[in-house]
């Protein structure tokens, strides 16, 4: 009688172990799906400069796929609010959107879109629209805006926001963005009738500064780091898969648009392994550190970083965080660490991109695109 007692009791034991497994994954599997993907397109043509271009059938293979997979369509405003509210964020569900004014947006991609019923998102820098036939118009765009299309705010002129012009003091480049971003705000209502506080850095750019600043003016904001929105996203540092040059085939569209978001609770930057820096900046010649807090601690062994610049490199774990280190010192310009791992799900990965700017040795910016 005790002996069967015993087994009935082992077998209980390993019956709810089973279950409270199960629960575990089923639980983490719910919470990677609380997440949304932004598309990043600039150019829908074969004739533009290729590095941010899509060909218009690679464009409608990629909406093909989109649309056979049951993939949702939501307005990015949408999702913005959601994560305002903290809101979850269905799994499968996409906001399209594109920067730049040009005109092959509303000649090549809208009537894609349209056919559809689908809603997306343009940032506009309003200086360009209706300035010379590879610019949109604002009739182009108000025709757009009737069809279910967010017309929205990329500033006035498209300027690196970051840099300060020759001779500028910090006071004045803070009331020249905020005029350039609120110029731009004005316009578009001017014309459109209204427009949303969410902004699209110019170049995918923007510092510590500049966030804060698009806070203070009450917006949301996008840049072109690669991710998945979710609920600790920072909501000026919003990330969208970009699609144009070498990214733009079909198996890479797929793989990423079933991304999940990485686990990031906090992001630091480290010039070395004791000097904290403020920010993303620094100069050419640096070797600095990105240090991620995962909150999933089985993860940070498994992470793999690749730089936009030399590929695979270094990644170690202090103290529970993550610490990534490129092999080569940094050039001058736009560096980008990508980090990726496998997840639960088949054929899914947790993904996070981190963008660092580089100015030259003595903390300047070379005044060029």
């Amino acid at each position: 009688m005790i002996n069967s007692l015993l087994s009935l009791c082992k077998k209980s034991s390993t019956i709810w172990k089973n279950v409270g497994a199960t629960l575990v994954i089923f639980l983490s599997v719910l919470a990677d799906a609380r997440a949304a993907t932004v598309l990043i397109y600039h150019h829908v043509s074969n004739t533009m400069p290729a590095s941010t271009s899509i060909s218009p059938e690679r464009f409608l293979a990629h909406m093909d796929y989109l649309e056979k997979n049951n993939f949702k369509i939501v307005p990015l405003t949408e999702l913005t609010e959601k994560l305002r509210k903290g809101d979850v964020l269905p799994d499968k569900t996409v906001a399209i959107t594109f920067d730049d004014s040009y005109a092959d947006v509303y000649t090549a991609a809208y009537p894609v879109l349209k056919k559809r019923g689908w809603p997306f998102t343009f940032f506009v820098n309003t200086d360009a629209v209706g300035s010379g036939k590879l610019f949109v118009t604002w009739d182009q765009l108000r025709d757009m805006s009737k069809n279910g299309v967010t017309i929205a705010n990329h500033t006035t002129a498209h300027n690196h926001m970051v840099r300060l012009n020759k001779s500028e003091t910090q006071s004045q480049w803070r009331e020249r963005v905020t005029g350039e971003i609120t110029r731009a705000q004005e316009k578009i209502k001017q014309e459109i009738g209204s427009a949303p506080h969410v902004f699209a850095y110019p170049f995918g750019e923007y510092n510590a500064e500049v966030k804060q600043l698009l806070k203070k003016l009450g917006y949301v904001a996008f840049t072109q780091q690669a991710g998945v929105l979710h609920a600790d996203t920072d909501l000026q540092t919003l990330p969208r898969f970009p699609f144009g040059g070498s990214y733009t085939e079909l198996n890479d569209f797929i793989e990423k648009i079933n991304t999940l978001p990485m686990p990031v609770k906090k992001v630091e930057f480290y010039a070395d392994k004791q000097r904290k820096l403020d920010d993303m900046v620094v100069k050419a010649g640096d070797k600095p550190y990105l240090i991620l807090s995962l909150s999933d601690n089985s993860l940070p062994t498994k992470v793999n970083c690749f730089s936009s610049n030399e590929g695979a490199i270094n990644t170690q774990v202090i103290d529970g965080k993550l610490w990534i280190q490129s092999k080569q010192t940094f050039p001058q310009g736009r560096t980008k660490f990508n980090c990726t791992a496998a997840s639960n799900q088949h054929g899914r990965y947790y993904w996070f991109t981190q963008l660092w700017l580089v100015t030259d040795k003595n903390g300047n910016w070379t005044y060029q695109d």
